[in-house]
């Protein structure tokens, strides 16, 4: 198994990193911004996204993307195929696009908004910090990407303060404290309360 930086070698990919991409969201009954194979080739080709293959088979694929002129950076599209799952690759994908953006966009905040409990313990791990949603990119091309999520209602209802999905921030320049690293059960409940508040008032 190998994980590393995609390019244009990697563009055969991209069909398959869609369909699985929105096979798993339609399976866990979650939205999701949905993208192109060619939005995914366009991310191979500048080298913003790490790939994991098995031999030549996809395993994972994740991506990066610019927002706010380049001041914030987020982590997109974080997905591992059926075949390969359980084994701790989604970790490894994360880690690696997670350094990939650090080196090659230093000067630049890196975010992640998601429903999944398991990615936000994994930013936690890495250093990321739950915030309000007002303190990630105000790129109105960003939010227009939500437009395809099944609870975008939900944004627009909350004036886009708030979703099922939370923000995370990481921030290389904000001052270090000692955290205690946050459970993933915290995540899970905070997905549920969300859930109760918002959901019921479709």
């Amino acid at each position: 198994m190998k994980v590393v930086i995609a390019n244009k070698s990697h563009i055969k990919y991209a069909e398959i990193i869609c369909e699985t991409i929105k096979a798993s969201a339609e399976v866990r009954g979650t939205g999701i911004a949905r993208r192109t194979p060619e939005y995914i080739a366009a991310k191979m080709e500048n080298g913003n996204a790490v790939i994991a293959l098995d031999g030549d088979v996809f395993a994972g694929f994740c991506y990066i993307e610019k927002w706010g002129h380049g001041k914030f950076v987020a982590n997109s599209g974080l997905i591992v195929h059926p075949d390969f799952r359980g084994v701790g690759l989604a970790k490894k994908i994360k880690h690696k696009v997670f350094q990939h953006s650090k080196d090659k966009f230093p000067e630049a905040k890196i975010f992640s908004i998601t429903t999944g409990s398991a990615v936000m313990k994994m930013n936690s791990d890495l250093g990321y910090k739950p915030v309000v949603f007002s303190e990630l990119t105000d790129d109105q091309t960003f939010w227009d990407g939500c437009q395809t999520c099944k609870n975008y209602d939900v944004l627009t209802r909350t004036n886009r303060k708030m979703c099922l999905c939370t923000g995370m921030l990481y921030d290389a320049k904000a001052k270090k404290e000692a955290v205690k690293p946050i459970k993933e059960g915290t995540f899970k409940r905070l997905k549920k309360i969300k859930e109760t508040l918002f959901l019921k008032k479709r």
